[in-house]
């Protein structure tokens, strides 16, 4: 797989039915080894053992209904009375971050009105805050740890 811009772990990676498999401490499974994928496992664990996120209040591959259509969203976290706090939306590192991604997990914020948004490809990472007061948002210059959430 490729090198990312974050942090290496040791990944634990199997053959299962003849296909690489990735082992995700969220879902605490197997999934197959996609180059999205490949991300989300690097992202997460840069969240949890970097930037201090609590594992207990993360989950992936978050169900949600948006126009009468179910929708995944790739990490959720959530605050400890569990209502979203942020939305990370994953691409591989092919992928370019454009505004059609950006129009991706604004979608989504539809549905869960978040103070966060995160979009990277491993390579590139964006993060922005909602402010709902006065209906703008902020790009800012690097993840913020949890504490400072």
């Amino acid at each position: 797989m490729l090198l990312l811009n974050l942090p290496p772990y040791e990944s634990k990676i199997i053959q299962q039915n003849g296909k690489e498999v990735i082992f995700d401490i969220i879902r605490r499974r197997y999934v197959a080894l996609t180059p999205e994928e490949w991300v989300r496992q690097h992202f997460v664990h840069f969240l949890i053992h970097y930037k201090g996120y609590p594992q207990a209040l993360m989950a992936n591959e978050v169900c949600i209904r948006l126009n009468n259509t179910s929708k995944r969203c790739d990490t959720v976290l959530y605050r400890r009375d569990l209502s979203a706090k942020m939305v990370v939306e994953y691409k591989a590192p092919s992928v370019e971050i454009t505004q059609e991604v950006f129009d991706q997990i604004t979608r989504y914020n539809m549905v869960l009105k978040v103070d966060y948004l995160i979009v990277s490809n491993g390579i590139k990472h964006y993060c922005c805050r909602i402010n709902y007061d006065n209906m703008s948002y902020q790009f800012l210059p690097d993840i913020p740890d949890f504490l400072f959430l």
